[in-house]
């Protein structure tokens, strides 16, 4: 596709070319499956990153079987199979009992289950599927200024370098240069708890083939698995250090989990916190500038949406833009946002719905697990669950 040999500032006979026909900003599972939706395609794209590489310390760890359809077609979905934990298994519990089990094994598709990867192993997949297709990240690269006119849009980066593109995507998440610049809104707010992550090596009571969402009384807790044996700890900590310490994540497991000591914390292999906000932008589009992925929607967590989200909005836009650098009518890209903006508001609900009730007050945290006990067993309630955290009820 000529992605490296692109010159950053074309002139001919005095008049400023295109470089690209669509320059990516963002190198994360969004701008990296758009790019390499658009080279199969055909479109010569652009990809650049703020970031150096290697310093993605991301946090999503799922890939849900809607994603891995989208992604079946760009021969990437089968990579990441081959390295990541099927999980087919979703559960909420109080300590020892189970309230809801979901089976994603009766699912109608290829990959009936959760895949666990981290965000980073997403990541290289993509990228090595990018540069087989000709194309290249461009790094560190970061955006000082976008500016667009009826024939194309200008890019300046914070070196003086500048491109000229017929489109920009923003796909630089939710502190979005793009979006600043395009002038759209992001509307929402954020919650009052701080997260504390850690990647840790556990023996005891560990399934590996479930993703288990622990509602006691002391408070959330997510223990997932991930490849190598490790397991993926979340849980709201009042003022979560930066660096959770094997003894702290011991204790919210003890008062959290199944049963003091029944999980044993051995190692933290990595650690953060973080805060989460719920926002979605107030349109995907703002003439040549276009929204997908954090950049476009910002939600909790809860429900492992965030990064599937993202990568489907790739996966629909990168269809319009090919149509329109083909000398579609632009209108498309509005249909591109028509069609996701409306996914995101749901997404959005969904998770903020479970957020809250994850969260509630101490006092009503043994009522509302009764309550889910309850719901628990009414099988339509669970399929229902199922085919939204599995993404199929997103299909087209």
């Amino acid at each position: 596709m000529g992605y490296a040999n692109k010159r950053w500032h074309n002139i001919v006979e005095g008049a400023v070319m295109d470089d690209t026909d669509v320059l990516v900003v963002g190198a994360g599972p969004t701008g990296l499956t758009l790019a390499c939706a658009l080279a199969d395609e055909g479109v010569a794209a652009t990809v650049v990153d703020r970031q150096p590489a290697g310093a993605n310390t991301s946090r999503a760890a799922v890939v849900n079987a809607r994603s891995l359809e989208v992604l079946e077609p760009l021969d990437v979905a089968r990579r990441l199979v081959a390295e990541g934990v099927r999980a087919p298994r979703f559960t909420i519990r109080d300590r020892a009992r189970t309230l809801i089990t979901v089976d994603f094994a009766g699912l109608p598709t290829d990959y009936p289950y959760s895949l666990m990867l981290p965000q980073s192993s997403t990541e290289a997949a993509l990228l090595t599927r990018l540069e087989e297709l000709g194309g290249t990240v461009v790094r560190p690269k970061v955006v000082t200024d976008v500016t667009q006119n009826r024939g194309g849009v200008t890019t300046t980066f914070d070196d003086g370098d500048t491109v000229r593109s017929r489109y920009v995507v923003g796909a630089d998440g939710v502190h979005s240069t793009v979006r600043r610049q395009a002038g759209i809104r992001f509307d929402g707010g954020a919650y009052d708890d701080s997260f504390l992550l850690a990647d840790v090596r556990l023996t005891g009571d560990v399934p590996d083939g479930e993703v288990i969402l622990f509602w006691a009384g002391a408070g959330l807790t997510v223990v997932a698995p991930l490849p190598g044996g490790v397991h993926r700890i979340v849980a709201p900590v009042v003022e979560a250090p930066e660096q959770p310490s094997a003894a702290l994540v011991q204790q919210i497991l003890d008062s959290r989990g199944p049963g003091a000591g029944r999980i044993v914390v051995r190692e933290v292999i990595w650690g953060s916190r973080f805060r989460i906000q719920h926002r979605i932008a107030e349109t995907y589009r703002s003439g040549r500038l276009v929204l997908a992925g954090d950049a476009a929607h910002v939600h909790s967590p809860a429900g492992g949406q965030g990064m599937n989200l993202g990568i489907q909005d790739a996966v629909v836009l990168a269809e319009a833009l090919a149509a329109v650098t083909a000398g579609a009518p632009d209108e498309l890209l509005d249909d591109y946002a028509c069609t996701r903006r409306p996914v995101a508001r749901d997404v959005v609900a969904m998770t903020d719905r479970l957020t809250r009730l994850a969260t509630l007050p101490r006092g009503l945290r043994p009522l509302r697990n009764t309550a889910i006990g309850g719901v628990g067993r009414i099988a339509a309630v669970r399929a229902a669950l199922g085919w939204r955290l599995s993404g199929l009820v997103y299909r087209t």
